[in-house]
C-alpha cells in the first residue's frame, strides 16, 4: 500500500526541490494575508527541515535576513541571507538582541498520538514563541504559529489578541484533512 503521505503537496515538494509539505501552508498564508515583504528580517522557529526557511529567503530578497532556530539541523543549504542557530525554543527567549520584522513558528512536538497531551505539547511551545514575539518583535509586525486544536489553544488566541491588530485563525489547503493543526496569523503587533 503506497504511503499516505504521498500525497499532491508532498509530491509538488519534492518536484520543487523542498524538504517538505509545509512551504505550501506559509505561502498559501503569505499570499492571502501579505504577511512578508522584501527587506524584511524574519526569524523562523521550528525551521527544521528547511522548507519555510527556503520560501522566507526567496520572499525577503537579497536585502532581507531569514534566522532559523530548531534543535535539529536543517535539510537544505543555506543562501546568502540565511543563518541557522542550533538552539531549544525554550532557551530562546532572551537570546536575541535584535528585532524582526515578522516572527514564524512551525514547530511541533514529537507526538503522542493522544490529542491532549499533543495539544499541550504544542501549546507549550506556542506560548515559549510567543514570549520572544514580545519581547523581539517590531511594531505593526506579523507573527504566525502552528497550533493544536483545543480548548487552552482558545485562550492562547485570546491572549494574542491583545497584542495585534488583526488576528486569525486559518487552516490552510495543506493541512491533512485529519490533523488538528491550524494556524494563528497575527497582524500589526502592538507593545502588550
Amino acid at each position: 500500500m503506497e504511503d499516505k503521505r504521498q500525497d499532491y503537496y508532498f509530491k509538488k515538494a519534492k518536484e520543487e526541490n523542498y524538504p517538505a509539505r509545509s512551504v505550501y501552508k506559509l505561502k498559501e498564508m503569505d499570499e492571502r494575508y501579505q504577511l512578508i515583504r522584501k527587506g524584511d528580517f524574519v526569524l523562523d522557529l521550528g525551521c527544521a527541515p528547511g522548507s519555510w526557511m527556503l520560501y522566507l529567503s526567496k520572499r525577503v530578497g537579497d536585502k532581507g535576513k531569514v534566522i532559523g532556530l530548531d534543535l535539529e539541523e536543517p535539510k537544505i543549504d543555506l543562501k546568502k541571507n540565511m543563518q541557522f542557530i542550533k538552539r531549544d525554543i525554550k532557551k530562546a527567549v532572551g537570546f536575541f538582541k535584535e528585532d524582526f520584522d515578522v516572527i514564524v513558528s512551525d514547530a511541533a512536538p514529537n507526538t503522542s498520538g493522544i490529542h491532549s497531551i499533543d495539544a499541550a505539547k504544542s501549546l507549550e511551545l506556542v506560548r515559549f514563541s510567543f514570549k520572544i514575539v514580545k519581547n523581539r518583535l517590531k511594531e505593526n509586525g506579523n507573527f504566525v504559529c502552528k497550533i493544536f486544536e483545543s480548548q487552552v489553544g482558545d485562550d492562547f488566541i485570546k491572549e494574542v489578541k491583545n497584542c495585534f491588530a488583526f488576528v486569525k485563525s486559518f487552516r490552510p489547503q495543506a493541512v491533512r484533512k485529519h490533523s488538528r493543526e491550524f494556524y494563528l496569523i497575527a497582524k500589526g503587533f502592538k507593545k502588550c
